[in-house]
């Protein structure tokens, strides 16, 4: 058996008038996260994690923002194309473990639907999917509520 690793980083921009989708889902929230497709830092981190383990480059180069095929686009859609191109090349995913970093709105609440929606979609029992979620203590880009980040590491297995 062949085992990989992946790590994934992203942020986006909050504003005003935007829609929050963290882990597939659709969080209420006063401000959204902006981006090019519908901005789900959670998913996109994974999408990293999964390309970097498999070494297929990153999720700009699969589905780069200058492209108006992705405009506004589902995260959701760009998962099952990264775990299409994992099933490609022989790889399964063992397990993902991430990381929200996010001042407002609580995200611990929603972890539970967010980890459904996403073992459905890598095909995975919703035990290896972890997601966890932290502020940053008002500190940084997070803490002002200027952003939104998240880290992934992921392992995948041939």
């Amino acid at each position: 058996m062949k085992i990989r690793v992946g790590f994934g980083y992203d942020v986006h921009q909050l504003a005003a008038g935007e829609e929050l989708w963290l882990g597939g889902k659709l969080i209420p929230a006063e401000l959204g996260a902006v981006g090019h497709s519908d901005a789900d830092v959670l998913i996109h981190v994974i999408c990293d994690a999964l390309l970097g383990a498999a070494n297929l480059r990153d999720i700009g180069f699969h589905f780069p923002d200058t492209s108006s095929d992705y405009k506004g686009i589902d995260s959701k859609i760009l998962l099952r194309d990264v775990v299409k191109l994992l099933d490609e090349k022989g790889y399964s995913i063992g397990n993902v473990d991430s990381t929200v970093a996010l001042e407002t709105p609580k995200v611990n609440p929603h972890i539970p639907d967010m980890k459904n929606i996403l073992a459905e979609i890598m095909k995975v029992d919703e035990d290896a999917v972890s997601i966890k979620a932290t502020t940053s203590e008002k500190i940084g880009f997070v803490g002002r509520r200027e952003g939104v980040a998240a880290y992934a590491t992921v392992l995948i297995q041939k």
